[in-house]
């Protein structure tokens, strides 16, 4: 299936995030949206009655050589995450098993078998929202933030205790 793209970025105003299998993200949205194909957009798009946007990503997050040198490159785990390269910290999250957003490139996605995230990279902070459509049981969405004066390393702990 060629790939395809949408023209209307989904965000957190106007989209649902839910996963129903370990391959699929469903995002739900109201408003109308086009679609053109894209050569850039690996990721298969489908979409329901409902209008109901599928992806499906990658069944498991490899990290490419680009990344296995930055990781190579990241000053050591206890040093502040503002000492990193952004490239640095993309090779990380996928390290950790974090998958980057199509529509925005500062978000990210992660399912573990008892939580499901989306991480932020702001400006000046790192946010982390545990959603509540995930495994577990959750009332709400729980969202954290942290300064990148942090350790990666306490950071990562941080991140992956869970909510």
């Amino acid at each position: 299936m060629p790939p395809i793209s949408v023209s209307k970025p989904l965000t957190p105003t106007n989209s649902f995030y839910s996963s129903s299998s370990s391959n699929v993200l469903h995002f739900t949205t109201n408003c109308p949206f086009t679609i053109s194909k894209s050569p850039l957009c690996p990721q298969s798009i489908s979409f329901s009655r409902r209008k109901t946007l599928i992806l499906a990503k990658s069944s498991e997050t490899e990290l490419s050589v680009t990344d296995q040198e930055w990781l190579k490159k990241l000053p050591e785990k206890n040093k502040p995450l503002y000492a990193h390269s952004l490239p640095g910290i993309e090779a990380w999250l996928k390290k950790l098993g974090f998958f980057q957003s199509r529509e925005d490139r500062a978000v990210w996605y992660i399912e573990k078998s008892d939580w499901h995230a989306q991480l932020a990279l702001d400006i000046t902070d790192l946010y982390i929202r545990y959603l509540k459509s995930g495994p577990g049981n959750l009332e709400k969405d729980v969202e954290r933030r942290f300064s990148y004066a942090l350790s990666r390393e306490d950071i990562e702990n941080a991140i992956l205790g869970g909510p």
